[in-house]
């Protein structure tokens, strides 16, 4: 279940951070990308008051990560992409969407470019 807001001033909210989740997705302009589904690790950063949740140690006062997890799946999983910008977007509306942050940030890495680690692209989004 989704936490209550806002409870505490902005400039101090608290995080939940999903780090690097896999997730398998169409991403690229090439052909070659768009071909097979690609492995993409998301890193989702939601700012939310968990004050909540620490005083009464209640789930129903948290943000469910699960729930999470199932929402970031099926929203990369629902339609291809030439842009991991688009699934860092896509992603980032999601949540706020479903009023599950105040702030998210989503970082998207894939691992396309020879000889590198990997590219990402990192966003920040706010509930207006």
């Amino acid at each position: 279940m989704a936490a209550r807001y806002p409870q505490q001033p902005f400039d101090r909210l608290d995080r939940i951070v999903i780090k690097d989740l896999e997730v398998d997705t169409r991403v690229g302009v090439t052909e070659a990308e768009q071909e097979h589904p690609q492995k993409v690790l998301v890193t989702i950063d939601m700012e939310l008051d968990l004050s909540l949740a620490g005083h009464t140690d209640q789930e129903a006062a948290t943000t469910d990560y699960e729930m999470v997890v199932n929402m970031v799946r099926r929203t990369v999983a629902e339609r291809p992409r030439k842009l991991l910008e688009a699934v860092a977007h896509d992603i980032a509306e999601t949540i706020l969407g479903h009023r599950l942050a105040l702030q998210v940030t989503v970082e998207a890495k894939k691992f396309s470019i020879p000889r590198s680690q990997y590219v990402s692209v990192i966003m920040t989004r706010k509930q207006t």
